[in-house]
């Protein structure tokens, strides 16, 4: 398979593509697989566009082949149970190494992996993280092992893990959950894991931190007096290749610069929510890289202390007295912007005004989940989100009802994961119980009515699936699947 950059590649063609308004979803063009060199198909477009009657759309049909969505064709049988579904989808949404000559904008990898579904027919950085999950309930294990390899693959090709194996992928990345992903594959096959992705880590770590030594944001590191925490970021300022025509409206209405803060929230998974918007129901005032986020400095903070390990099982004591130690400022730092002890919460960070965001949204677990968070603070932290984020079917993301995807009435998998073990690390088992089957059932009641499982369910109203966002609701769903089956098991 040859990968390409397709606005490189075919130029005005890739522009008109776009603008021509035929395609409801511009992933549709972006991820197609050409038929011939694009040379050759960028030649032919300038010939053949000027003769009277050219149809573009003819065109595409003829030097493009969409990607196929594979599972789309899959029957479910709700007379089985969910569990059993979800079993058999493993399959469906499994994908093998394709050695075939193919040009299109997906990177090649050298292991079978799992997709999310729908849309989405690459593997996505933070998303499998909780498909693994799923996969070790399965007995899936050489899959986690396969797909972590193709992630130390990309690292070591790229020096990044990005968004998910394509081209246009290639300036971001996501929530760092490789270290969580090393982790869980060392609690299967033992702590030797840890020095064989030792090298992967590091660069993983490398990749964050990249700095220019000044004391002003660079990249995803942000200068905290004597410190640094990180922020989402994209190392590419044009528009969206896959998002390309929405993008262009936003410059038009906003300018250039929302370009940089709509890929920084693409890089945090939460593409869109409040949690990055100054005015909450105004997606044109996005400053995603002002915020310096509760959870990707929690998971950093995992990766600092997985480094460690891995240096110690090693043997080279000074590197990880290195990691542990930047993991104590990491966690020290943490604590004194993102706690809020008069709301009793822990909030981003804005840079720009040197203040708490005060969005309540459940990154505010995460410093549950890694243990960083005081016996004190995780009391207030579990009463607040019961009040205000815990609904029939779930916990929402935000308590912001904005029209975008990642806000209430939205629930989504991954945080309903990252809330349970959370709060159980506390004690509020309980809680965490109910949250867990109100989840749980909502899952059940969907795949019932529908035979899917969804990319995110409104837990607000339970009679609804879900909305909001830049496409349709998704089914599949990889992370669903592997959140269901680990909260199910657990």
């Amino acid at each position: 398979m040859s990968a390409v950059i397709l606005e490189e590649a075919l130029q005005e063609l890739f522009y008109d593509l776009h603008d021509s308004g035929l395609f409801a979803d511009g992933k549709e063009i972006s991820d197609a697989v050409l038929s011939d060199s694009p040379d050759v198909i960028l030649n032919n477009y300038r010939e053949e566009r000027e003769a009277e009657g050219f149809d573009l759309m003819s065109f595409f049909g003829k030097y493009f082949k969409s990607a196929p969505e594979l599972e789309s064709g899959y029957k479910s049988d709700t007379s089985i149970a969910t569990v059993d579904h979800i079993n058999n989808l493993w399959e469906v949404l499994s994908r093998s190494p394709n050695n075939e000559v193919q040009i299109s904008t997906k990177i090649p990898l050298p292991y079978p992996y799992i997709v999310p579904g729908g849309r989405f027919n690459e593997i996505y950085y933070w998303d499998s993280y909780f498909t693994m999950l799923g996969l070790k309930v399965s007995g899936k294990v050489d899959m986690i092992k396969y797909m972590v390899d193709n992630f130390a693959h990309m690292l070591k090709t790229y020096g990044l893990i990005p968004n998910g194996n394509r081209t246009y992928y290639l300036g971001r990345s996501q929530p760092p959950f490789f270290a969580c992903m090393v982790q869980l594959l060392a609690s299967i096959s033992g702590d030797d894991i840890y020095l064989t992705y030792r090298d992967a880590l590091r660069t993983e770590y490398d990749f964050w931190m990249t700095h220019d030594g000044s004391q002003q944001p660079f990249k995803r590191v942000v200068p905290m007096g004597n410190g640094m925490l990180n922020r989402y970021f994209d190392n590419i300022e044009q528009p969206r290749t896959e998002m390309y025509t929405d993008d262009m409206e936003v410059i038009a209405a906003g300018g250039q610069e929302l370009v940089t803060h709509i890929r920084a929230a693409c890089e945090s998974g939460w593409d869109f929510s409040a949690r990055w918007f100054k005015d909450v129901e105004n997606l044109d005032t996005i400053h995603t890289t002002d915020i310096i986020p509760v959870d990707l400095n929690c998971l950093l903070y995992n990766l600092e202390l997985v480094l460690c390990k891995a240096y110690r099982l090693s043997n080279e004591n000074e590197k990880a007295e290195e990691y542990q130690r930047a993991a104590e400022q990491t966690k020290k730092l943490m604590l004194q912007y993102f706690w809020n002890d008069e709301e009793g919460c822990f909030y981003d960070f804005d840079n720009s005004t040197k203040s708490p965001t005060g969005v309540l949204s459940l990154a505010a677990v995460f410093p549950m989940y890694f243990k960083i968070a005081s016996k004190e603070q995780a009391e207030k932290v579990a009463e607040m989100i019961s009040q205000k984020l815990l609904k029939a079917g779930g916990f929402v993301s935000t308590d912001i009802t904005s029209g975008q995807q990642w806000d209430s009435p939205n629930g989504w998998a991954p945080m309903q994961w990252m809330a349970y073990i959370g709060l159980k690390n506390y004690g509020y088992t309980e809680l965490a119980n109910e949250a867990k089957g109100k989840w749980l059932s909502l899952n059940e009641k969907i795949y019932q009515a529908t035979g899917k499982m969804m990319e995110k369910y409104n837990v607000v109203d339970t009679t609804l699936e879900s909305g909001g966002g830049e496409y349709p609701v998704q089914d599949g769903f990889g992370w669903t699947n592997g959140v269901y089956l680990a909260l199910k098991n657990n």
